[in-house]
């Protein structure tokens, strides 16, 4: 079982199962969402349980997906794809020990200029 919350606490979540290792996005979005790159590792959307979601809401970035965030403390939460039945969860919104390690980093050709990944995961 792993559980999670935005940084106030008004968005609250559950699950059991199993998520893969990790990815660290580098998309123009993610990074202006998250103000860097957002760490993230996804479930089967059915396997999401929200113990607290008033505070959740919605927001379109594009044609096929959408990002959740918390309205009340900004905290960016989930990634969904509209044709995807996954869900992609915030790695900062775990509580630890996740149990999890970085698995490569995706969307690295949008990489912001001011920084280097000097690790040797995978990337695509």
């Amino acid at each position: 079982m792993r559980t999670g919350s935005c940084l106030c606490g008004a968005v609250a979540f559950h699950f059991d199962a199993d998520a893969p290792a990790p990815s660290v996005c580098h998309c123009g979005q993610c990074r202006r969402q998250s103000g860097h790159v957002w760490a993230s590792t996804f479930i089967a959307e059915t396997a999401l349980v929200f113990d607290r979601d008033d505070s959740l809401r919605w927001f379109r970035s594009s044609d096929a997906a959408r990002r959740g965030f918390c309205s009340t403390c900004g905290s960016f939460l989930f990634w969904k794809h509209d044709a995807e039945d996954t869900i992609s969860i915030a790695m900062g919104a775990l509580d630890a020990p996740t149990g999890l390690t970085l698995g490569r980093h995706i969307f690295v050709a949008d990489k912001g200029d001011y920084y280097t990944i000097t690790d040797d995961l995978p990337q695509t």
